[in-house]
């Protein structure tokens, strides 16, 4: 179709790594025109953590759509949002022990952070927040102050301010706590660093490269907030909803945070919906003070109720995460080791895992002749080096095993005509199996 070379802007990003027109899409699954399939492992960008048109999902939404159930609600009180309010409360505020308030925000992530941000800094009274290297929180005005990326932020036509980024754990090389540091230029007056509302921080850079933060970093950050009288905003849009093995990507880790942000998989269908969770003491919110037009997705409601019911009621399904997160680390960990370490290496945790090649020509070369392949895959990373394992939680263990294979399949080929790997031996379908 000429239509898009014709009056679509040249902003279109994803379009020009994947140039097909595709028409249907079922699980993990993606049809162009032409009939051809693809393993996704893309998914919406961490959109469709439950895959394409997943049927349990699509049978309720259908049902509240042929009910004439509301569409668009403003921020009225409806029957859906009632609902997913009562089991997102109850199976998975409470079984955690979480006490928060629900901000529903404009649909994306980046309003998300927006709200956060500005929240934080009307309780503060203190206009400078924190982010750190390499992050990613989306890319309206404030949101992209607090995104890293060059690329991102030289679209901003205007100065970006009210940030001040700090090095993330392991920027400075292995052994480095950067929180010292950090803790030592907020003690110092003289650092030149404002004193901050909040620190905002992504357990695992997810844009920024598939960077995991440590436990031991992401607790001394939230000991230097109390310590500072911070707010700790945890930016869970892209490593929450499952992708690490937990609904939050940091449970079990004794962090405690002042906001979360969730967006992306948090309807589970794919449809628009972000909130902010704040902790009841700091919803000082006076009524409108956030507003906008999409705040009352209910269709969204409908699907992200249905997904916590099925999928999120008990450990079966975390475990499966886990399950499978494990064999794409030691499947990562075996082209390591054919490779070289100087060539690749590995990054992430859970189903949220990168492969480091070092340099951005090679990543993209790999994942070009991926899609040739029939397997969709992207890059991320300040140099587009990491390629980056983003397939929906829920495939097939085969179809997973298959996505890896095709990569492998890539990887050889470049690498030998790269003069990177010389050795022509088909070791890329091994017996592997998706094992606990």
């Amino acid at each position: 179709m000429k239509i898009f070379e014709e009056i679509e802007s040249e902003v279109q990003s994803y379009a020009r790594s994947f140039p097909r027109i595709f028409n249907k899409a079922q699980g993990e699954y993606l049809y162009d025109l032409e009939g051809n399939q693809y393993l996704d492992f893309l998914a919406g960008a961490g959109t469709l953590n439950y895959g394409h048109n997943n049927p349990i999902l699509k049978k309720s939404l259908l049902d509240y759509i042929e009910a004439d159930g509301i569409t668009h609600g403003l921020d009225l009180h409806t029957k859906a949002k009632g609902e997913f309010l009562t089991t997102f409360n109850e199976k998975i505020l409470k079984p955690r022990k979480m006490d928060y308030m629900v901000q529903f925000t404009g649909p994306t992530g980046a309003n998300a952070v927006e709200a956060a941000m500005k929240l934080a800094r009307t309780i503060k009274k203190r206009p400078n927040i924190i982010n750190f290297t390499n992050g990613y929180h989306g890319v309206t005005l404030g949101a992209l102050a607090a995104t890293g990326n060059v690329h991102h932020r030289a679209a901003a036509g205007t100065p970006l301010t009210g940030i001040s980024t700090l090095p993330y754990d392991g920027y400075l090389g292995d052994g480095i706590d950067t929180t010292a540091y950090l803790d030592k230029v907020l003690t110092d007056s003289s650092s030149g660093i404002d004193h901050p509302a909040a620190i905002i921080v992504e357990t695992v850079q997810g844009e920024g490269g598939i960077t995991a933060a440590s436990i031991s970093w992401l607790q001394n950050i939230q000991k230097v907030c109390r310590k500072h009288d911070l707010l700790l905003i945890i930016d869970d849009i892209q490593a929450g909803c499952g992708r690490t093995g937990s609904f939050f990507s940091f449970e079990k880790m004794d962090i405690e945070p002042d906001m979360i942000t969730l967006s992306k998989s948090l309807s589970g269908y794919g449809l628009p919906f972000a909130v902010v969770l704040i902790k009841p003491e700091h919803d000082i919110w006076k009524p409108g003070e956030h507003n906008g037009t999409f705040r009352g997705n209910n269709l969204a409601f409908v699907t992200a109720k249905k997904t916590i019911d099925h999928y999120w009621s008990d450990e079966l399904f975390s475990n499966e995460v886990r399950k499978k997160g494990a064999y794409i680390y030691n499947r990562i960990q075996k082209i390591i080791t054919r490779y070289g370490e100087g060539n690749f290496s590995s990054r992430g945790r859970g189903m949220f895992q990168g492969l480091n090649c070092v340099d951005g020509e090679l990543a993209n070369k790999i994942t070009k002749l991926a899609f040739k392949k029939g397997l969709m895959i992207e890059t991320s990373g300040a140099d587009d080096h990491v390629i980056k394992f983003l397939c929906p939680l829920t495939i097939s263990d085969q179809n997973l095993k298959n996505g890896i294979d095709i990569l492998e399949d890539a990887i050889k080929t470049i690498c030998i005509e790269k003069n990177i790997f010389d050795e022509e031996v088909d070791y890329f379908h091994e017996d592997y199996e998706v094992k606990s």
